[in-house]
């Protein structure tokens, strides 16, 4: 781990998670970029960031739009000279129920904002790390990434699809000392999980969550936050292209790398 301070785009930074990863960044002394649609929100964190000490910028931001992110990027680049790392946190799962019964419309919105999303901020921020010399790009998995996730098709599929954009992307970029991987929260009682456990079609469809949650599963997300940390901060480069859980504590990832390596772990991939 080193102490170098690193200017960090966050998505979604306005609650839950982002929120919760955005405060640990800025606490640690790194100089954060809070993007979210809802500008009330992200403000709000950028002020109790200001209050404890750190340094945030808050820039209302639409993930799905290629102006809005490319805004983004220029603004954290005027602002501090470049950006370091980029977390792609902002996500949405409100299509709920069998997949044929569900709104077309909705369905390709989840989508959109959990692939279009981190494509469009990976596009607009791969080339100023490349002209830096390297970077590190977080992309948020999640549920139904490797395995299914029925009547949650939509945020399943789109999360798969960003898992074999990560691996793929962290090929690409290996060559300019830019890493890539992708984490996991584990089950974060978030606005997104409320849904699943308070709606009509949540309680119809996603009774499991529900049953989770009352059998412990509930994960803070400072779990996520500190992981996420420790990937900036940490010379992790020969994992790039890898899956990083809630488990993974900094002591576990360094003792372990040699050997994550050589036995091909924690891959994005199907093995054949």
């Amino acid at each position: 781990m080193t102490n170098i301070q690193r200017r960090i785009i966050v998505t979604g930074a306005g609650r839950g998670i982002g929120r919760t990863i955005a405060t640990e960044l800025a606490a640690a002394g790194h100089l954060v970029v809070l993007a979210a649609r809802s500008r009330g929100q992200i403000d709000t964190v950028a002020a109790q960031i200001a209050s404890g000490g750190g340094k945030a910028i808050a820039v209302s931001t639409d993930v799905t739009d290629i102006a809005s992110v490319e805004a983004l990027v220029d603004h954290a680049v005027d602002e501090y000279g470049g950006v370091d790392a980029l977390v792609n946190n902002a996500g949405s799962f409100n299509t709920i129920g069998p997949t044929w019964e569900t709104d077309p419309e909705s369905f390709w919105n989840d989508i959109t904002i959990n692939l279009r999303g981190p494509y469009l901020m990976c596009r607009a921020v791969v080339p100023r790390m490349i002209e830096q010399g390297g970077g590190t790009v977080i992309n948020m998995i999640g549920g139904g990434a490797a395995s299914p996730i029925p009547y949650g098709n939509a945020y399943g599929t789109s999360k798969a699809g960003l898992t074999r954009f990560t691996e793929t992307l962290a090929h690409e970029l290996r060559e300019h000392r830019i890493a890539v991987y992708a984490t996991n929260p584990g089950l974060v009682r978030t606005e997104m999980t409320e849904l699943q456990l308070k709606t009509d079609a949540g309680k119809k469809w996603m009774t499991r969550i529900a049953e989770l949650f009352e059998e412990g599963a509930d994960r803070p997300p400072t779990d996520a936050a500190r992981l996420i940390r420790t990937l900036i901060e940490g010379d992790f480069f020969v994992l790039t292209g890898r899956r990083f859980g809630p488990d993974d504590a900094p002591e576990k990832i360094i003792r372990d790398a040699d050997r994550i390596v050589a036995e091909e772990l924690r891959t994005l991939r199907f093995r054949e």
